[in-house]
């Protein structure tokens, strides 16, 4: 069934797991009462923070994965008030999630994608591989980064959908440096790539895709307030006039956008 018939959803979920990473990311998998809504991977959810009287507004967080047909997983890092206090989950504990939002990652086909996520950014990207994987029985290839190896997350669950690269700018994992120092891609003639995380990374990728004209799709992050178009504070400029990220995106070709 066409996702578009389903409505956005304001769905109370229940704790189900807490896997900590480090002491600033980890995994929280959610569990529903009835079958979720479906989402398209690059979709996200805005998160309503309980426990504290200074965040008014809910978090946008990306969708990681679905797990079944009840259960939703976030991954979340440590970046301020709110996500700080979605940090203190407890099994049992009951969350207001409003999803899925925004548009999703375009369906292509190249002979061989690649995958580029730069810190909590790589969470959209593992759902997009599982995806591609299964509609084209073709393995991408991610190339993620961080500034050291504890800013990752389980990263057998990416080797489980493709080829893995990973830069760390300490050397702690991979190759030193951002991920646009890795050789892979002086290597390889990937045919389009997806990228999420820090707005300078992603910036340094489009350039980097621009010059070999490679198609190029940014899951951006800017921040958001009510994440459905309203507020207007996402507002992104592009060739075809401001753009609300959370509306019109949050993933965008390159070329639309006004970057430099």
């Amino acid at each position: 069934m066409a996702l578009d018939l389903y409505p956005i959803r304001d769905l109370s979920l229940t704790v189900s797991m807490v896997r900590h990473f480090s002491d600033r990311l980890f995994e929280v998998q959610l569990h529903a009462e009835e079958t979720l809504p479906p989402f398209k991977p690059g979709q996200f959810a805005q998160v309503l923070v309980k426990g504290t009287d200074e965040v008014f507004l809910r978090r946008p967080i990306s969708i990681y994965r679905y797990i079944g047909i009840d259960t939703v997983s976030f991954l979340i890092q440590d970046a301020g008030r709110g996500t700080h206090q979605l940090m203190q989950a407890q099994v049992g504990d009951v969350w207001r999630v409003l999803m899925p939002l925004g548009n999703s990652f375009p369906e292509r086909e190249g002979d061989w994608p690649l995958l580029v996520g730069g810190g909590v950014g790589v969470a959209p990207l593992l759902a997009l591989g599982a995806r591609i994987l299964k509609e084209t029985d073709k393995k991408p290839t991610f190339l993620l980064g961080a500034r050291s190896a504890s800013f990752f997350p389980d990263l057998e669950d990416f080797k489980a959908v493709g080829e893995l690269l990973v830069t760390t700018e300490d050397a702690s994992m991979g190759e030193k440096g951002f991920v646009t120092d890795h050789p892979i891609l002086e290597a390889e003639p990937f045919s389009e790539i997806y990228t999420c995380g820090p707005t300078p990374m992603m910036k340094s990728v489009a350039r980097w895709a621009k010059s070999r004209n490679i198609p190029c799709f940014a899951s951006l992050e800017n921040v958001m307030g009510c994440g459905m178009g309203v507020c207007l504070c996402c507002v992104e400029p592009t060739v075809k006039g401001h753009k609300t990220v959370c509306n019109d995106g949050p993933v965008f070709d390159v070329n639309e956008l006004l970057w430099e």
